[in-house]
């Protein structure tokens, strides 16, 4: 007799959700080291804007930055008013808006299929790998993809009930997401709207959606006014280092030798989307399907775009996939009922738990040929970090893999998202503390003995933000002279006659220069 698999209730998908946000976005948010570069830099110019008591120009180690407009720094600035300049203060914001993008996502698909779809499609954002790396970073990633998401929702929900409340709040989440990284916020709700409503046959729908004067109103009254004063305060400056250098620039030519070829972003796709690869996978190869259903079409077009686009530009990075994956998620809840093939489904997670298990074997056989001096003596000792509970979780992880694949009481589907919290769980408690502790652990034991012997700091050819967040001074870049302590990285001592190293560890030196 065949037994049907047991699906879980709403109520067991509701605490799993609550668990999956939980674990992926809160759990250890403290805990972790500022990452450079990104998170020091963003950390480090909110600081600033309290030290310099500008709170309309970002600032990093006294030099203007024009990367990204102020939105996230707002946010930022009013959770380190509250709770202190630490990880967790900068980090918040990002693990709220993430919070605000699952919500989003459960609340938009539940609308447009059921509860049970929502709940599922809830969850796989929450604890795709990406999302959760993301969600956990003082950066504005996070903040936009839920701006994104959100006026995505929007359009589609306007298409769908012809509603004008819909469109005029994509409107609104549209200039809040100019407001947090730029033009991006505007070019994927306007592209993908554009090709959706096309292909229905509604190009006038568009052009009235596009065209309300409301709207476009309630945009420019959002978006608009800090532009305005930022111009005026920095000048042509801010134009050509935020629209020109940082949009233009990235998309035309490779920026920071951030570049690829034409299999980055798909194989990017699989790795941000564990442990649900094989999910994806399958909803893709129902491409002939989807296409014939709205919501299918939509979520298509969305995600199609973003990888089309992106793997244009010259510049790529990994966090762009996730402009698109949103709308992939929730079509690959709709498929996760009808997994069968327990070894595939099972394969993503398998794998990721057994690599994660073996990272300190991996990092040892590729340690050798890396020909960077700094990243070599940046895992000087890594082994050490990697203490018996990180072992033992993994070895547990990978027996839940295996029991999942024998277990036939309940949906593959369901064992899937079950995986997704064990993976995120493993993410916060062991791989993202030990990685921090390996790659940033002596940027911050630097920065508490500086800040402790009250040392005036310079650095010279290293970039890491995080140090001035810590000591809670500006580091500035120039060559030191007689008598001043330097940051640096132990490859570049040799250039002065005498010093004094006062630290040294992981590749990274604090030292005082004697004879220059």
């Amino acid at each position: 007799m065949t037994i049907t698999p047991a699906a879980l209730s709403l109520q067991h998908l509701r605490y799993l959700l609550f668990i999956a946000v939980a674990a992926s976005f809160y759990l250890n948010l403290w805990a972790v080291p500022l990452f450079d570069l990104d998170e020091g830099a963003f950390s480090e110019a909110t600081r600033e804007m309290f030290a310099r008591g500008d709170f309309i120009s970002t600032y990093l180690d006294g030099v203007p930055r024009y990367d990204k407009p102020i939105l996230i720094y707002w946010l930022q600035a009013a959770s380190v008013g509250v709770f202190g300049v630490n990880e967790f203060a900068f980090r918040l914001p990002s693990a709220l808006a993430a919070t605000v993008w699952v919500w989003a996502v459960f609340a938009f698909t539940r609308r447009v299929r059921d509860e049970r779809t929502g709940l599922i499609a809830a969850i796989i954002t929450a604890t795709a790998l990406e999302v959760s790396v993301m969600a956990r970073a003082a950066t504005a990633d996070a903040l936009l993809n839920m701006f994104i998401a959100t006026s995505m929702f929007c359009v589609f929900l306007y298409w769908r009930e012809r509603e004008r409340r819909w469109r005029l709040a994509a409107f609104a989440l549209i200039g809040l997401g100019f407001l947090t990284k730029g033009p991006v916020a505007v070019l994927i709700p306007l592209a993908v709207s554009f090709l959706f409503f096309a292909v229905k046959r509604e190009f006038k729908a568009w052009l009235k959606m596009v065209f309300d004067p409301i709207g476009i109103g309630l945009f420019v009254a959002i978006a608009l006014p800090w532009y305005v004063v930022q111009y005026l305060k920095e000048g042509d400056a801010f134009i050509q280092g935020f629209f020109f250098k940082h949009n233009l620039d990235r998309f035309s030519g490779s920026m920071e030798q951030h570049g690829g070829g034409v299999l980055y972003y798909p194989l990017v796709v699989l790795a941000a989307s564990l442990p649900f690869t094989a999910l994806l996978i399958k909803t893709l190869t129902r491409f002939r399907i989807l296409v014939k259903d709205d919501l299918g079409l939509f979520g298509l077009l969305w995600f199609l775009f973003v990888i089309v686009f992106f793997s244009l530009s010259g510049t790529k990075l990994p966090h762009y996939v996730l402009y698109g994956l949103t709308g992939l998620f929730v079509l690959m809840a709709g498929m996760a009922a009808e997994l069968r093939a327990r070894l595939w489904a099972f394969l993503p997670p398998l794998v990721l738990f057994t690599v994660l298990l073996l990272l300190p074997e991996v990092i040892g056989a590729v340690l050798p040929g890396i020909e960077n001096e700094f990243l070599r003596e940046t895992f000087v000792g890594y082994a050490s970090h990697f203490f018996l509970g990180y072992r033992l979780f993994f070895i547990a992880a990978i027996l839940f893999v295996v029991f999942c694949m024998l277990e036939r009481r309940f949906q593959l589907g369901d064992k899937l998202l079950a995986n997704g919290v064990v993976a995120v769980l493993g993410l916060s408690l062991f791989v993202l503390p030990v990685i921090g502790e390996i790659h940033q652990g002596p940027i911050k034991e630097a920065a508490a003995i500086a800040q402790r012997e009250g040392y005036e700091v310079v650095r010279w050819r290293i970039h890491m933000p995080s140090f001035s967040v810590y000591t809670q001074r500006v580091t500035p870049e120039r060559q030191p002279v007689a008598g001043e302590v330097v940051l640096t990285k132990n490859e570049h001592l040799a250039q002065w006659k005498e010093i004094e190293v006062l630290y040294r560890k992981g590749g990274v030196v604090l030292a005082r220069v004697i004879l220059p």
